[in-house]
Formats: C-alpha cells, structure tokens, sequence
C-alpha cells in the first residue's frame, strides 16, 4: 500500500504485509518527531484501511533504533507561532483529530512503542487498543519543561492511569520504563525488541490479535513505580501546584526533596495547566478533553513560556528558562481560568462518535 505521491513522502511509510497495515514513522534521524504533512499522510490512510477488508489490523512502528516517535516538531511549532503563522494551532487540529481517529478506530491498532516516546508520540500510540513496550522503551510527558502542556490526549489517559502517577508524570516529566509501563496500564503487553520482528509476521497472519500478543508477552520485570506509589498518592493528591509542592516539602525525603526540585525548574505557568488537566479531565470524555487542550495550546502558544522554553531547552541550551510568573505562587487562578475559557466559533469539532 502507499499513499498518494509516497515516492516524495517519505517522513512516513505505509505498507501492507499479509493481513497487517503497516504505518512506520521514517524520520529516524529527529527520533520520528512528528511533522504536519505526516499527520496529513496518515490520517487519510487510516481512514483508507478502516474500511478495507483486507487490512483486518494496523501496527505502527518508528524507524531507526533510538525512538517510536519523540514528540511533535517543536521547533516548526516555535517558528509558526513566533511568525504569527495559522499552522502554530493549525498543527494541533489537524494532530488531535488524527489522535481521535485512532482513539475510535474499528480495527486493531498495534502500537510497537519500542525506543524514545514522548509527546506527539504518545497520541499516535497511546489511544490504540494494543501498545507493546520493549527494553528500549522510554515513555515521558515533558512539555510543562518548555512551556507547554501535556496534550495529544494526556487530558483524557493520564487522570485515569492508578492514583496520581499521571499527576506526579506531568509535573515531574518522569521517565517511565517497560516494567512501570506495564505496571500503569499505559502498556498492554512487553515485548522484547529481538522479538519484535517475529511477532510482526504472526500478525501478518491475522486471526486472534489477543492470542498473538500474549504468545511474545514476556516479565518487564519490577516496577520501580510501585515502591514510590504511597509517596506519589500522597503528595500528588492536592489541587494546586504550590499545595503538592509544600506535600513534598512536609514529607522532606530525598525522593520528595528531588520532586521539589524538578517541579520547581518548570513553567509554573504550564504547571498549573498540566494540574488543572488532570483534575478536569477525569471527569470529561474523551471529545471533550480533546476540547480542553485546543483551547488551552491556543492560548499558551500566545503566551511567551513556549518560546522562552524552546530557547532554553533547543535553541540555545542553555537550561535556564525565565519563566513569566517566574514562581509556582505568582500563577494567578483568573489567568489559568483564561486559558481554559471555550473558543467559541473556534472550538475543536471532533465528529459525532464520541470515546
């Protein structure tokens, strides 16, 4: 199978191997970072396969040995936004209806997560029924470092992994491995990367996806996660930013103490975002949180964090963002409610299926 003119696109490739869709992300060189014309050249694809009846199942996958999929191009995001151009936001419509599509998807969707996945990579893997983890996987949310916001359907999945691992993951920017992957649901099986190639031609086969998988799924080994789970619960808990970091503060462990410390080097701005993601998102479908993040990455792309973080972290890398407010209290509630007001005529529009 290939998409339209594939011959001059290649940031991304599609191919079909027995009864599998096969979607890889070809841009190994920027860890698959996620461009706009990729999410185009995958979203009609998709929609292509869900109704073709020789494709009875997609897999995703990334090229290269590093990374799945490290994010979105940020560096275009930057540019866009600092141009005033229309794709700075444009990107995110067109990106949260493609997580959307694979969130509804008919078929199986296999996610081979195998290497660096953060960011826009976790919204083209995260919301499909399967996601398999290798040795190689590191899976993170560190957007509130450059003055973002955990978005891609971080609303909606995150709230909902045990207690407040997805609280302590968005203000922290923790890195999870396979076997606390496996541990928070966020993956469906463990696989180890020698095996992957095998376990791609058994679903070329088709038949039973739950008897395939379950066939190479293998011990990720101990969650690091669960022996930090009390602490997590207990000091992730609270409804403000600065009320987690004095819990931290109280239980003065170095763990705790080493928390502080992050969160205290992030966008207190993004911060609070992040936190008021979690608290409303666990309540919300998954449209409307969906909703929720385009109105709160139009209104931070407006603000001057993303650009200030972007300099520090990739620009210049120098790792010493001025954040405005430049502290977790100087965040005024009114502003945080700003970010979150409805978009009106501009609100995102997902389709009439609901997840």
């Amino acid at each position: 199978y290939r998409a339209p003119f594939a011959e001059f696109v290649m940031d991304v490739k599609f191919s079909q191997n027995g009864a599998c869709g096969v979607i890889t992300l070809n841009r190994p060189d920027a860890l698959n970072a996620l461009t706009l014309s990729m999410v185009r050249d995958i979203t009609p694809v998709l929609n292509d396969w869900a109704r073709d009846p020789a494709v009875e199942h997609v897999v995703i996958e990334g090229a290269g040995e590093k990374g799945f999929c490290a994010g979105g191009d940020i560096r275009a995001l930057h540019d866009w936004g600092r141009a005033g151009d229309a794709e700075a936001t444009g990107f995110y419509r067109e990106e949260y209806a493609l997580n959307h599509l694979i969130k509804t998807f008919p078929k199986p969707y296999i996610a081979l997560i195998d290497g660096i996945t953060m960011g826009g990579g976790v919204g083209v893997s995260v919301h499909g029924r399967y996601r398999v983890c290798t040795e190689n996987t590191v899976f993170a949310m560190p957007e509130t470092g450059i003055g973002l916001l955990p978005d891609v359907g971080g609303t909606y999945f995150l709230p909902r992994l045990p207690g407040f691992i997805g609280t302590y993951m968005v203000l922290t920017g923790a890195r999870l491995r396979a076997a606390d992957l496996c541990y928070a649901g966020i993956a469906t099986h463990y696989v180890p990367t020698a095996q992957l190639e095998s376990l791609k031609q058994e679903l070329a086969v088709g038949g039973d996806i739950d008897e395939t998988l379950a066939g190479f799924h293998a011990g990720a080994g101990s969650p690091p996660l669960a022996e930090i789970r009390d602490a997590i619960d207990a000091c992730f808990h609270a409804d403000s930013v600065v009320d987690i970091l004095a819990a931290l503060a109280a239980a003065d462990t170095d763990w705790a103490r080493k928390q502080l410390d992050i969160i205290n080097t992030k966008s207190p701005t993004s911060s609070a975002v992040a936190l008021r993601q979690m608290r409303d998102g666990a309540k919300a479908d998954f449209n409307d949180c969906m909703q929720i993040e385009m109105r709160a990455v139009t209104r931070l792309m407006a603000l001057p964090d993303f650009y200030e973080g972007v300099r520090a972290v990739i620009l210049d890398k120098d790792n010493a963002p001025s954040w405005t407010p430049p502290e977790h209290a100087g965040v005024a509630a009114a502003e945080i409610d700003k970010i979150f007001a409805s978009l009106g005529a501009d609100e995102l529009q997902l389709g009439d299926k609901n997840a």
